[in-house]
């Protein structure tokens, strides 16, 4: 799609006759299917709440397609609106836009649901299982294009992926005013939060995905060095004149955590071996990391013997599922027997994959 093409689909919006339904691309990770946790009545103000983005006279077509989306994945995505363009960050003049500042934030919404970028692309969601830009693709249509018309005298005011209006600002004020998952705390358990995001009005945008600032593993990378190192000096003596050779970090699941496990590991000079369930995982970590991910073909001959030399036990910090998978790699391995500190990291539980598809 050329420029102009480009910047016409952008104005255009949510297109007033129906694009083609569109099948899933397996060659995208795409979200596990998320809790049944509606009654039937709640499904029904699922529906009612995902038509309000469109004409009356779609709504018949559309309200047995969203039926089924919910059915099938547990939320309503409205793939069938999913932009035929390539999703990627663009120049800043190749956005339709009356003001730089919007044509800025364009360009870091489409950064952040960029296929090289996001875990779950088509689903929205940029990374942590279920860190969410938008609940919908209706939802970036129409922000976009509100982005594209709006002045450096408006500001947009959005609430958890729906734009809620244009108002009146100054060249001083915000173009945009994000809010995402405001939830009352007697009704913020998980099973509410998920409720109200299968109802259509919440999402949980973590840090930076709603917030359309993702900008991979550089923070995360730094946090997980600093607890990889910690965890070596609190397993020796004090002293001890090697901290951190030859210990052996064990962990699973890149996907939420961009690769930063055995980035991490890399840096503070332990060997890593990383176990993930999502092939696509390494093709994006050989990018990310330039060529050395630390998981599955880097657990060489090498490597076990640089395990071998050490004296004392390995610290190893695990997910808990992939405890299960330890004993029988250490064994097959010849290993020293490691000393076990369960590591569960602090995320939403949404796309965890809590037994099985692990082999480590």
């Amino acid at each position: 799609m050329n420029t102009e093409l480009f910047k016409a689909s952008i104005k255009q919006g949510i297109p007033d006759v129906l694009p083609e339904l569109r099948t899933l691309d397996n060659g995208i990770p795409h979200a596990p299917k998320r809790k049944d946790i509606l009654s039937p009545k709640e499904k029904q103000l699922a529906v009612r709440n995902a038509l309000r983005y469109f004409d009356a006279k779609h709504h018949a077509v559309l309200a047995k397609e969203f039926a089924q989306e919910l059915e099938m994945h547990g939320r309503i995505y409205m793939y069938r609106f999913r932009p035929s363009y390539e999703m990627k960050a663009r120049p800043i003049s190749d956005y339709p836009a009356q003001s730089k500042q919007t044509a800025a934030i364009m360009l870091m919404i489409q950064n952040n649901l960029d296929p090289a970028v996001a875990q779950f692309p088509h689903e929205l969601i940029t990374y942590g299982g279920n860190g969410a830009v938008f609940q919908n693709w209706a939802q970036y249509l129409l922000t976009m294009k509100y982005l594209s018309e709006m002045t450096d005298e408006q500001t947009l005011a959005i609430y958890s992926g729906h734009p809620m209006g244009l108002f009146p600002s100054h060249k001083e004020a915000p173009r945009v005013v994000i809010t995402n998952g405001l939830m009352i705390p007697n009704y913020s358990k998980p099973d509410d939060w998920e409720r109200y995001n299968a109802l259509g009005v919440t999402q949980y945008g973590q840090m930076t995905a709603g917030s359309y600032m993702y900008i991979g593993p550089q923070g995360i990378v730094h946090g997980t060095t600093i607890t990889v190192m910690n965890a070596c000096r609190m397993s020796e003596k004090s002293g001890s004149d090697d901290l951190f050779s030859g210990k052996l970090f064990v962990t699973a699941g890149l996907g939420g955590m961009s690769g930063a496990q055995p980035k991490a590991g890399n840096i503070a000079g332990v060997v890593s071996v990383t176990a993930e369930v999502n092939p696509a995982a390494e093709k994006t970590l050989r990018t990310r990391l330039g060529g050395r991910t630390g998981f599955r073909h880097e657990r060489t001959h090498r490597e076990s013997e640089s395990i071998r030399r050490q004296e004392r036990g390995s610290l190893v910090r695990l997910s808990r599922q992939c405890r299960r998978r330890l004993g029988t790699f250490l064994r097959r391995k010849s290993l020293y027997r490691p000393r076990l500190r369960p590591n569960v990291v602090a995320q939403s539980l949404g796309g965890w994959i809590l037994s099985g598809g692990i082999d480590l």
